[in-house]
């Protein structure tokens, strides 16, 4: 993957926006919470995301794979290179990420159906 692939997929996933942070990282949220962030100044590019204790430890055992400076000890982990991880990998890791953070998230949504009121009584 690279910058731009990376990039489209994270805004594929529904209510996911782009914000320039902290210089040159470009983060990826969902309301409001991040849920991956892709460094564009640094060569190469890294990318960094949360994933699940399990995952996180078979990650950072990868070479170019490191906890998240500062994160990692919320299971966030950094991509040294974005090739450090296969395509379909990576994807699924991204996925997770967004559906972790989605979760605790505070996305506006609709309710199926209107709240029901209570009818007062007549006297």
């Amino acid at each position: 993957m690279n910058i731009d692939s990376v990039r489209r997929f994270c805004l594929s996933f529904p209510a996911a926006k782009e914000n320039l942070q902290w210089g040159d990282d470009l983060c990826f949220k969902i309301g409001g919470k991040i849920f991956a962030i892709l460094g564009v100044d640094s060569v190469p590019p890294r990318l960094c995301f949360k994933c699940t204790p399990e995952k996180f430890a078979e990650l950072v055992e990868r070479d170019e794979i490191i906890p998240a400076p500062y994160v990692g000890r919320y299971k966030w982990v950094l991509l040294k290179r974005l090739d450090a991880l296969r395509v379909e990998e990576l994807e699924d890791l991204i996925r997770e990420s967004y559906g972790m953070v989605a979760k605790k998230a505070k996305v506006a949504k609709k309710p199926a159906h209107p709240p029901k009121r209570k009818l007062k009584k007549k006297r």
